[in-house]
């Protein structure tokens, strides 16, 4: 068994008398966290499972008599519900029995989209929940093959639990076969040669059962046709009337298509920072899918160290903005963002946490330059009193001062 870094953070927070619901995307490994978490005499619900999510769909109140018939236990039983999203009902059904007896039960809810608990209204437990989210591997779950500078000082630093990185991580690999295969942790664990087949399925099955499923397309071929473009155009600007040209399909529909990636957690929206004093900034978000695996496959190509070569430098700004995304999300603070003038000057990535500013230019050299940071010290000039220190994430082999407000670090340093 590999170690999840949120695994102690979570299995200290399940110990609090709330509902706790976890999400995340598919194959991110909420199931297996889980089991691996919880007592083995849990009361559990499969509703991924055809059948018995038909049977509870059919009769809802199956699953609070369910509970009601589980042996009292002084420390709560736990109750946990796989893809709970799949019958909204069931989110009635814990709150009543929440609300009747605090202690008696210890429910554990996990699902891959928000889509349908919005449109259907469910009841999300407000006041009685926390809410957790799982996401591909991290860094720190899935170390580098490289050794980390000691000297090294990352821009947003992992926030060890315990202090300590985990004792049994995911396999090393160095950077290439991230920005090809990505972070899902079957795809890290799987054989070489069964990858591409793996994301090739996650893409065009995965996606396409989890969407059917819940009923939130009605044309799928127009669905097929803008998830290629926005997988193609992942890491770019937004251009809602470029897509919606070219998928043959309307403006709304396609800002629709894009709030369906994130609600199912497999696309990131990274807003535009623009408290400047500068008046030609543009003001639209980035996109990034949340896996660059699924990317390559979402878009037609073939997840392959070959595919990585024939254009690198825009995978590894992905990868960069994945990885800061997700350590803010699992900080639980501080926001992602980035900067670009009409002019074409750019912050690929500002980090906004603990009051400051950190902006990020991600290069695909050896050999950084101060040059290479020339957008990075107009921003730090322009925001001297919130933003001290710029970096520039690339393939340098140690970290090196490029200005004294400007430090280039090696990607397996971030």
């Amino acid at each position: 068994m590999y170690d999840r870094w949120y695994a102690g953070e979570l299995l200290a927070r399940l110990s609090r008398p709330y509902v706790h619901l976890l999400f995340g995307a598919r194959q991110t490994g909420k199931s297996t966290l889980l089991n691996g978490l919880i007592p083995e005499d849990a009361l559990r619900f499969n509703l991924a499972d055809p059948q018995e999510r038909s049977r509870h769909l059919a009769r809802p109140g199956e699953f609070a008599q369910a509970c009601r018939n589980l042996p009292v236990n002084q420390k709560g039983q736990f109750v946990f519900v796989d893809e709970a999203q799949s019958v909204p009902a069931i989110f009635d059904a814990v709150q009543a029995l929440h609300d009747a007896d605090k202690t008696r039960w210890r429910f554990v809810l996990c699902g891959s989209s928000a889509r349908k608990l919005r449109l259907t209204g469910a009841n999300l437990l407000p006041g009685r929940s926390l809410v957790h989210h799982l996401y591909p591997l991290t860094l720190a779950e899935h170390p580098t093959k490289e050794s980390r500078s000691p000297h090294a000082t990352s821009p947003l630093p992992f926030p060890w639990r315990g202090g300590t990185a985990p004792k049994h991580p995911f396999p090393a690999w160095d950077l290439l076969p991230r920005l090809a295969y990505g972070a899902l942790p079957g795809i890290v664990t799987a054989e070489d040669q069964d990858r591409q087949g793996l994301l090739k399925a996650y893409a065009f099955v995965h996606l396409e059962e989890e969407i059917r499923r819940e009923a939130l397309v009605k044309d799928w071929g127009a669905f097929v046709r803008f998830l290629q473009l926005a997988a193609a155009e992942s890491g770019q600007i937004l251009n809602y009337a470029n897509i919606s040209q070219e998928a043959g399909i309307s403006q709304p529909t396609v800002k629709n298509y894009y709030q369906l990636l994130e609600d199912m957690f497999v696309g990131i929206r990274v807003p535009a920072y623009a408290k400047s004093p500068r008046k030609n900034l543009l003001s639209t978000p980035k996109f990034l899918f949340f896996d660059l695996g699924v990317r390559h496959a979402a878009a037609g190509l073939t997840p392959s160290i070959e595919t990585v070569k024939a254009n690198p430098g825009p995978v590894f700004e992905q990868w960069v903005g994945i990885e800061l995304w997700q350590r803010l999300q699992y900080l639980g603070t501080g926001k992602l963002h980035h900067q670009r003038t009409r002019d074409g000057a750019e912050v690929d990535f500002i980090i906004e946490h603990g009051g400051s500013l950190t902006p990020i230019e991600v290069k695909w050299t050896e050999n950084p330059t101060v040059n290479d940071a020339r957008h990075l010290l107009t921003f730090l000039e322009e925001k001297k009193q919130v933003a001290k220190q710029g970096y520039v994430i690339c393939r340098c082999p140690r970290p090196l001062q490029l200005h004294d407000r400007i430090t280039a670090l090696p990607w397996f340093c971030l």
